[in-house]
């Protein structure tokens, strides 16, 4: 075969492969753009509405607290003066799950041992919430959680709210308006979006001030 009709060869295989190929390549990048609108169109969907779905959400733990008056609390941000009734956006909604240790609460400026998850409101396809954060991505569970150190002043302000009335042992899910929380931004992320009420589980596992050592901690001391 001389190299002209080798040329030619080559030349014709070459195009009868992107004759073949074509319509595959653009199957392929079609079903890619359909998948990716698609998945658009799915969270466009599931946050639709949002500030408002929250707006209602938030509204509707007020029926929680009136129908529980012994296991829900109401707690005004600790930012703001105690005497005066405030907005309800002022306050979070805390649902005591356990009861812990009597005896003193974290201050602002404490270290705080704790175990927690962050969610969104329930939606159609996360109907316990969107889990945003946490040291636990499973099922909550004071055995298998594991834990952060923080300070109680770095907080967002609801969480911060929570803490400084939380005892040693202490399980409660934490009900924060978007204003106590992330606002009318968000994270940079975009974990959480705009207008978000977040929940926490959220357990206090001991406190000690800022800089000081903190004892050691095992799992044992929570089921006991």
């Amino acid at each position: 075969m001389t190299r002209k009709t080798l040329r030619q060869w080559f030349s014709h295989q070459a195009v009868c492969l992107l004759a073949v190929l074509t319509p595959l390549l653009c199957v392929g990048v079609g079903a890619g753009l359909l998948a990716s609108c698609s998945e658009s169109d799915d969270d466009e969907g599931e946050f639709s509405n949002w500030q408002e779905r929250n707006e209602q959400y938030f509204a509707s733990l007020e029926d929680s607290l009136r129908a529980h008056p012994t296991t829900w609390l109401k707690l005004k941000s600790f930012t703001l003066d105690e005497a005066s009734e405030g907005k309800p956006t002022d306050y979070i909604y805390v649902k005591v799950v356990e009861t812990g240790e009597e005896g003193e609460n974290p201050m602002y400026t404490d270290s705080v041992r704790v175990s927690y998850q962050g969610r969104l409101i329930p939606t159609a396809t996360y109907p316990e919430g969107r889990v945003f954060d946490g040291t636990v991505y499973g099922k909550y569970s004071h055995v298998t959680n594991a834990t952060a150190r923080q300070l109680a002043s770095a907080q967002i302000d609801g969480y911060t709210t929570a803490l400084l009335h939380m005892h040693r042992g202490d399980h409660w899910r934490v009900f924060i308006p978007s204003a106590l929380a992330y606002g009318s931004t968000g994270t940079d992320s975009g974990s959480v979006p705009a207008y978000s009420v977040v929940i926490f589980d959220l357990t206090l596992i001991d406190f000690s001030p800022a800089g000081e050592v903190m004892p050691a901690w095992s799992s044992r001391r929570m089921r006991q």
